[in-house]
């Protein structure tokens, strides 16, 4: 009787989590690596890698927006100073793709304002093992957990756990027997995300070897004792079996009656039989991850063509986003509320959807039309306290940046100014003459305004640059075409106009100096004025607007920082604060 050896294909187990007493962090899958297991089955099956790539855009869509955006300008404008919308699709392509994504969110020093949240890499984290209480507080990070000794895993606080100035915000779903890591929805079908690559791969070898059969290889010269027979199965086993099994055998015989013989097995229907199990592969992968449709993730087949029934898919449509899209949505709106809490931040947040189907998105994009416009609105409503109109019966004679490194250029133009002028006239006529006059128009009184051998003066900043600018901010202020008052342009810079362009990505910053924040290219132009009367209204026919050159003949002076005359894209590090965590790597 021969004895016969039969080779199983390996079957797939659940990923082991082990609480090593000599760690203090909890290991993931047999050797610690069962997140880069998930990562090459994302990159080596054709469809789990589709399906995981399109639904990860899915659930970014067009990005994070709020619904009370209009109502709460500067909570928004903070909201995204601190969620890029890099960090954002980092943060759901792992969380899709493990289980688990990780926010590494930064402090500002004192541990009392979020300014920032990262992306950290999930397959680099590891959980500390629970407290007594069940509780999570840390998580381990090295850069190759297979050698911990070159690469010495370092401990970051779990959010809401320190006053460090970094901590680590987990996000992962509920899974039952699961305590330390988060539960891939795909996990039923990993097997066949495994079987397609096998699939793939003996395909391809046997392509590579002319299409080779089954072999059945027997041993004809005596049936050895039960060792040796694992010893020979071990060794032809290793070398025929498997998607990239040889096709050729080399043998060595005593002599012609007891040669090995090798039969061949042949396997009928062969394409339709691969094309059978491909098919089924596909169809359980796209079942495991819940698609209701091929078409939504970017998958034709035979059965669902362009040639579907318009109806069915709309209806697949709105079950996959409300089924499979929704569900990682909020997991990711929930962990952001989290971190928006801890700044006071409280705002409806929603993904906006990509147009998958047209009429599905068009009351939605018609909503989001009209939140833009209104916060539009709501920032020019908050800018209209500040700064005073300008008419247009004022008559300009002179207007200059704030700069003072052409004192002699300006010199020269006084004296200019003086020789047309007749000594016999008064001051005022002389004024007069030079300036002309205008029309009334209100105004309050500045730290800046002084008097001088009874002339009064006042300084004004008007707002200029690109016309054509692409940033709110930008965009209301060439739109209010006002004048200010530095105590103004000081208020700007309290009120949170213009958030995530300070010290640390804070939402406020001196306005005065940088304008509309990094890279802008607007500037402040300062513009003086002169009257004889103490309480005169710029514009009335009491006041009118001289030269900082003639002003500063009189005595008056007023001296701003050399930044305020500068565009912010002009400056140092394109107008960057340098502790910015924006800052990109250009600016320098």
């Amino acid at each position: 009787m021969s004895d016969i050896k039969i080779l199983n294909l390996a079957a797939y187990e659940q990923p082991e989590i082990k609480e090593d007493t000599r760690n203090e962090w909890v290991e993931y899958g047999e050797a610690n690596d069962y997140y880069n297991f998930l990562i090459d089955r994302s990159r080596k099956s054709t469809t789990n890698s589709a399906v995981i790539n399109n639904i990860s855009r899915l659930i970014y869509g067009r990005g994070l927006h709020a619904m009370d955006a209009a109502r709460k300008p500067s909570q928004y404008a903070a909201m995204r100073s601190i969620f890029s919308p890099e960090c954002l699709r980092k943060v759901i392509k792992e969380l899709k793709m493990l289980g688990a994504g990780h926010f590494q969110v930064h402090y500002d020093e004192k541990h009392t304002k979020v300014i920032k949240a990262y992306h950290i890499p999930t397959n680099l984290i590891r959980p500390e093992k629970c407290n007594a209480e069940g509780d999570i507080e840390g998580y381990y990070y090295s850069d190759n957990w297979e050698d911990t000794r070159k690469f010495a895993p370092k401990r970051i606080p779990a959010f809401g756990t320190s006053k460090e100035k970094i901590e680590i915000l987990c996000i992962k779903d509920y899974a039952v027997g699961v305590k330390y890591f988060g539960e891939i929805d795909y996990l039923a079908a990993v097997p066949y995300a495994i079987l397609e690559e096998e699939i793939s791969d003996y395909l391809i070898n046997e392509v590579q070897n002319g299409f080779s059969g089954t072999k059945v290889v027997n041993f004809n010269n005596g049936v050895p004792d039960q060792e040796k027979q694992e010893e020979v199965s071990r060794k032809v086993l290793n070398k025929l079996t498997g998607s990239r099994g040889q096709k050729v055998i080399v043998a060595f015989n005593n002599n012609a009656e007891s040669k090995t013989t090798v039969d061949d097995i042949p396997l009928n229907d062969a394409p339709q039989h691969y094309e059978y199990l491909s098919k089924e592969a596909e169809q359980k992968i796209l079942t495991g991850h819940t698609v209701t449709s091929p078409m939504l993730v970017g998958i034709v087949t035979d059965n669902q063509g362009f040639s579907s029934n318009a109806d069915e898919i709309e209806v697949a449509a709105r079950y996959f986003y409300n089924a499979t899209i929704q569900p990682f949505q909020e997991l990711m709106i929930d962990a952001i509320d989290k971190i928006l809490a801890f700044n006071g931040i409280s705002l409806d947040l929603y993904f906006r959807r990509l147009n998958l189907l047209e009429e599905i998105e068009i009351k939605e994009q018609e909503e989001e039309q009209e939140s833009e416009m209104n916060f539009s609105s709501q920032l020019d409503d908050l800018l209209a306290e500040f700064g005073e109109e300008e008419s247009d019966e004022w008559e300009l004679i002179d207007s200059r940046e704030v700069d003072y490194d052409q004192e002699e250029e300006l010199d020269a133009q006084v004296t200019e100014w003086e020789e047309q002028m007749k000594p016999k006239k008064s001051l005022l006529s002389k004024l007069m003459e030079l300036v002309g006059t205008g029309r009334a128009n209100p105004n309050k009184p500045s730290e800046q305004d002084k008097e001088i051998d009874g002339f009064y003066f006042k300084v004004r900043y008007k707002y200029v640059g690109n016309e054509a600018p692409e940033r709110d901010f930008c965009k209301a202020m060439m739109r209010a075409a006002k004048i200010y008052k530095k105590e103004d342009i000081d208020k700007m810079s309290i009120s949170v106009v213009n958030a995530g362009f300070g010290e640390f990505g804070a939402d406020t910053y001196d306005i005065f100096k940088f304008k509309g924040g990094p890279r802008c290219h607007h500037k402040w132009e300062r513009r003086t004025y002169a009257s004889l009367k103490k309480n005169a209204s710029i514009g009335s026919k009491d006041t009118s607007q001289v030269s900082t050159g003639k002003a500063e003949k009189f005595g008056y002076r007023v001296r701003n920082p050399k930044e305020v005359a500068m565009m912010p894209n002009d400056m140092r590090y394109k107008g960057y604060s340098p502790n910015n965590p924006n800052r990109p790597q250009d600016a320098r």
